[in-house]
């Protein structure tokens, strides 16, 4: 059965016992609620920007506007609310929809491996939850690769709850109940690892942004410029530097506990009957994630480098049908920045005892990245120069290049052997073991069983110095996981104790001689 045809052939399929069920109707309060405040929020701005001749005016182009779009939205949500129908047989999920063109997706329940449930703040109010019921499957639709997935946007918690039940209870059935586990609980003393990620010096760039933004809407672009210029003259170039970065990582840092608090407030990991695991979290946007474990292909244990230095790591998972294609992507995420005991503790809970001794790498692999942070440092040096030989630099942003130079020079030489220390890899417990990475560093433990291939780079560069890049390749997480810088002889023969027999027979050996 196709996941679309028609409403027609939908009714046809009458199924007893399994009544069609609605979408629940206080969706619209919460779509008309969300409408009117970005209309406030997007409309004040516009009108103040158009208000040259009348105030009047302005607000009666913007309000009338508005009002117009959000009449017609919410009249389309109406209908498509009334139009939307879903149910559950014995052996499929099925929904009609659609306004202008009627659609049946299908989803065969035996296929089902995620029942993911999320509420923001206006449906949480309305007791609403959406219900995203995914396969882990993709599928051609209109010419591109499509996820097999049903979504239910509007529907009441309770019901919410009960499909997720109703829809996981196939699992549990075949594999016997054995009680709920939790593996993981949020603290709240977790957020302080939230200002050591990367996100900090992103939101301040994003504040500076900002600032200017704003001062342009008013006509008022140069306005931060002199201001800054006003600050330089009273007190130094330097102190204006020194304080603006300090500003400016504070605000970052307000930020990121904003929003690492928002996003994992209250987080659970928990393992539920049938083989299940569950990551709910949430504060203003609850998100309940499911994730079968028959999916799971291993584990990632990343420590972003400020967080690393504080003794934290992050727990991912390596799953099949699970989307990490952007590093980062907290979809794959089971355990946010936590000690680094608590991280394994939940990496050792899911894939079993994941303490191992890793294989070194050979001494050229610290060679090649010692030469890559030389280079760095001749270039930071060689841009600095040219910078002040080329241009009369004022003395704020004289001061700026000088100091990102030595920063960045001192940087690049301490990542070339921090990043040479953490190489490693090995086998255990029928799992495959690498650890690269400074700026961040990531452990994964793969499923030997889930490998199904190998990738084998080795640059004009690496060749000379007898070293080579071994990909792993599989069907979950990022697709390949890779061991970097290794011995170009030993790794092959540790691709082959790995996987036996997938990569002897592209093997040449050399032959002992016959005497």
């Amino acid at each position: 059965m196709s996941d679309e045809t028609t409403a027609a052939e939908a009714l046809e399929t009458e199924v007893p016992g399994a009544p069609w069920l609605k979408l629940h109707p206080d969706g619209l309060k919460a779509t008309a609620l969300y409408l009117f405040g970005a209309g406030l929020v997007i409309g004040t701005p516009i009108a103040f920007a158009i208000a040259t001749g009348s105030l009047l005016l302005a607000l009666l182009i913007v309000v009338g506007g508005g009002l117009l779009v959000i009449g017609a939205v919410l009249a389309y949500e109406a209908v498509r609310l009334r139009a939307t129908r879903y149910r559950v047989t014995e052996s499929r999920v099925e929904m009609v929809t659609g306004v202008f063109f009627k659609t049946r997706r299908s989803l065969a329940r035996e296929r089902i491996r995620s029942v993911d449930l999320s509420s923001n703040p206006l449906e949480r109010a309305f007791g609403l939850a959406r219900v995203k019921v995914g396969t882990g499957e993709t599928g051609s639709g209109s010419g591109s690769s499509t996820e097999r997935t049903l979504l239910l946007d509007s529907v009441h918690k309770t019901e919410a709850d009960r499909l997720r039940a109703e829809l996981l209870r196939r699992a549990a059935a075949e594999t016997g109940p054995d009680g709920e586990q939790r593996l993981a609980t949020w603290e709240p003393r977790w957020l302080k690892y939230a200002p050591l990620s990367f996100l900090t010096p992103m939101l301040a760039g994003v504040v500076v942004g900002a600032v200017f933004q704003v001062a342009d809407w008013f006509g008022k672009g140069g306005l931060p410029v002199e201001i800054v210029a006003g600050l330089l003259e009273e007190y130094g170039p330097w102190a204006v530097l020194g304080i603006g970065v300090v500003g400016l990582l504070v605000i970052g840092a307000v930020g990121s506990l904003v929003l690492q608090g928002e996003a994992w407030w209250n987080h659970r990991l928990d393992r539920e009957p049938g083989g299940t695991l569950r990551v709910q979290r949430g504060l203003m946007v609850s998100r309940s994630l499911s994730l079968e474990e028959r999916r799971i292909r291993g584990i990632e244990l990343v420590e972003p480098l400020g967080v690393r230095a504080a003794g934290a790591g992050r727990l991912d998972v390596v799953a099949i049908g699970l989307k990490t294609d952007q590093e980062g992507s907290d979809l794959s995420t089971l355990v946010p920045a936590a000690p680094l005991a608590v991280a394994e503790a939940a990496a050792e809970a899911v894939i079993g005892p994941i303490a191992v001794d890793l294989a070194p790498h050979p001494k050229a692999a610290l060679h090649r990245r010692v030469r890559w942070g030389v280079a760095a440092v001749v270039l930071l040096a060689a841009a600095a120069a040219a910078a002040h030989l080329l241009w009369s630099l004022p003395a704020l942003l004289s001061a700026a290049v000088i100091l990102a130079a030595v920063l960045g020079s001192a940087f690049a030489l301490w990542t070339a052997f921090d990043s040479y220390r953490s190489l490693g890899h090995a086998t255990s417990r029928g799992y495959l073991v690498s650890r690269c990475g400074s700026v961040r560093r990531a452990t994964v433990h793969l499923d030997r069983s889930g490998i199904i291939g190998w990738r084998v780079r080795q640059s004009l560069f690496q060749k000379r110095m007898g070293l080579m890049t071994l990909d792993a390749t599989t069907a979950a997480g990022r697709g390949h996981y890779a061991v970097i810088d290794a011995d170009e002889h030993e790794i092959l023969d540790f691709a082959d104790g790995a996987v036996p027999d997938l990569l002897r027979p592209f093997l040449v050996r050399d032959e002992p001689h016959g005497g």
